[in-house]
């Protein structure tokens, strides 16, 4: 027997929507819609009933008999929608002398472990835009950002360099300087600073990113 997020994944695309297009419709965001398709929440009711709506299917063929359990609400709240995960804001763009998460850039919600934030780390995710993290990263790609200021040689930051809008890159650090690299080498050759540089343009890592999320 199909699952409930089977069940509305295909009558989304039965009505040929995108996650986005029924997001639209629902006032759900398109993130929470993708969760609750691969079912790793369980939809409440009023949520049901507004994807059957928006489908144009009766609630019932979305139960299918399988009443949830454990729901979860129609909007997420601001912040934690249950003990296990918690909720994020996504950023279309950070930018040199504006606050990492302005208001104006936020365009989605992503969720992340709960367990992660306790530690009292900070986090957001920010759309790539550009091919020169591919393979690794692709451009639309939702990448999930621990905040802080240095990362370890290989790991992969997100680094503002001044007048420019942040970039996504492998960090390589030595005593001489600081080098940028692109996955995709086509693209995005490998850009070194000085120290000088790295002071006075100046080049700052802001974050390190622990994840990547594939936009379909």
């Amino acid at each position: 027997m199909a699952s409930i997020g089977e069940k509305i994944r295909n009558a989304r695309k039965d009505a040929g929507m995108t996650q986005t297009e029924l997001a639209q419709k629902t006032s759900l965001s398109r993130s929470y819609i993708g969760d609750i398709e691969k079912d790793r929440y369980n939809p409440s009711v009023a949520t049901l009933q507004a994807i059957a709506k928006a489908t144009d299917v009766p609630v019932e063929s979305l139960l299918g008999g399988n009443t949830p359990t454990n729901p979860a609400p129609a909007q997420p709240p601001a912040q934690k929608i249950t003990h296990y995960t918690y909720r994020i804001p996504v950023v279309g763009r950070v930018a040199a002398g504006q606050p990492i998460l302005a208001q104006e850039e936020i365009i989605d919600y992503e969720y992340i472990d709960e367990r992660l934030h306790r530690g009292g780390d900070q986090y957001f995710g920010l759309v790539v835009k550009g091919s020169s993290m591919e393979p690794t990263i692709h451009d639309g790609d939702t990448i999930i950002v621990r905040v802080q200021e240095s990362v370890e040689n290989g790991q992969i930051a997100v680094v503002l360099v001044d007048g420019e809008d942040a970039t996504v890159k492998e960090v390589k650090e030595t005593e001489d300087g600081l080098t940028l690299i692109g996955h995709n080498v086509a693209v995005y050759a490998p850009h070194f600073y000085s120290r000088d540089e790295v002071a006075k343009l100046p080049v700052r890592i802001i974050g390190r990113v622990i994840q990547s999320i594939s936009k379909f």
